[in-house]
């Protein structure tokens, strides 16, 4: 696959391959079929990152090659957004004779919406200056005036130059509801923003008949959260990063959802005071006693959930599990079916043409 063009007429193949691989990985666990859930063929993907080759008087986007590490030149991207193939022939042609905005950049970082907002993140290996600022404004005014609504954040060594505001805000329609998500730049948010958006909807309708309240961990900007709240009484949610948070609080009360609470804490964190083992501060005041969790939602890093948090799930009755690594989510299984069975499994083609999967499942306690 070249990074111009996509092998759109072998997605089906790549697709079923998938379907087949994750399988054979849940045959321990469960023979239920696949719940499969199909990407868009192309201008999938919100956000995007190049290196920025300078070669003469040109300079243009790369990518490396994974295997051979093989520099390889980028005019157009048909993997992202529309947006972002719009926008980066315009840039590279107003940055090639810019000698202030050109110098030492090493890197542009595109972060996209459906509703067509971007921000661009241009990173350098030099101070930047009043003369820069200056002349990066020039620039985002002369891009708006092409119709682009556009944000630009000049990065350095310790050094962060917001022109504007360094965020987008991403509105997406799920399940009958329109749901905004302030999404911050160079924090996480879900690259595939078509698959977000069944991801959620899966989430809810597995969730549907759900009682009580829902825990939740590692919950970013709170992208599940908000799309659960309308599923359970009250929603508790964990995230350890402060910008998630803060476009989490931000989330919150743009949608005026009344039953989700953020706290901000690692998953080990809150599964030690779950335990009792570690006071912290940042619960003053929020009784989890309160709760009457009988959902727990976990979506992971790539590493899974570690020893401690595997077994503090488990005295969920219902456990959600998105993991963007299925042999970690095997790994955790290995421990959860002893004391829960998978009721549902579902295949997101997060990564279109490539190895990496994304997948659901929800467990179930065991009848005793």
């Amino acid at each position: 696959m070249t990074p111009e063009k996509l092998p759109t007429e072998h997605y089906d193949a790549q697709l079923e391959e998938k379907v087949s691989r994750l399988k054979t990985l849940m045959t321990p666990f469960t023979a239920m079929d696949v719940e499969v859930f199909r990407s868009p063929v192309s201008h999938y993907r919100m956000r995007a990152e190049f290196r920025i080759w300078h070669e003469g008087d040109d300079l243009y986007h790369i990518i490396f090659d994974q295997q051979t590490r093989q520099r390889i030149r980028v005019d157009s991207f048909p993997a992202a957004s529309q947006i972002i193939n719009d926008l980066m022939p315009r840039l590279i042609e107003a940055l090639r004779d810019n000698k202030v905005l050109r110098y030492k950049l090493f890197q542009l970082d595109y972060l996209s919406t459906m509703s067509n907002q971007i921000v661009v993140s241009m990173l350098y290996h030099r101070k930047l200056t009043d003369e820069w600022q200056q002349a990066a404004a020039e620039l985002r005014d002369s891009l708006r005036s092409e119709g682009f609504d556009l944000q630009l954040i000049g990065r350095a060594t310790r050094t962060k130059i917001c022109l504007d505001r360094d965020f987008v805000d991403e509105c997406l329609p799920v399940a009958g509801k329109d749901i905004v998500y302030r999404q911050v730049e160079n924090s996480f948010t879900q690259p595939n923003a078509a698959m977000n958006i069944q991801m959620l909807e899966w989430a809810l309708e597995v969730t549907k008949n759900a009682r009580g309240d829902l825990l939740e961990l590692y919950c970013g900007n709170g992208n599940f959260s908000l799309a659960l709240a309308r599923n359970f009484r009250r929603v508790l949610a964990t995230e350890i990063a402060k910008p998630s948070v803060a476009s989490a609080q931000y989330n919150i009360a743009v949608n005026q959802i009344e039953n989700v609470q953020i706290i901000r804490m690692s998953a080990e964190e809150f599964t030690q005071a779950m335990k009792g083992t570690r006071e912290f501060r940042r619960l003053e005041g929020i009784d989890l006693t309160g709760y009457e969790c009988e959902t727990i939602f976990v979506d992971p890093p790539r590493s899974g959930l570690d020893e401690d948090t595997v077994k503090m799930v488990q005295a969920y009755p219902h456990i959600l599990y998105i993991s963007c690594n299925p042999q970690t989510l095997c790994e955790n299984l290995a421990v959860l079916s002893e004391t829960h069975e998978v009721t549902r499994l579902a295949l997101f083609d997060q990564f279109p043409y490539t190895h990496h999967m994304e997948c659901g499942v929800l467990l179930t306690a065991r009848k005793k």
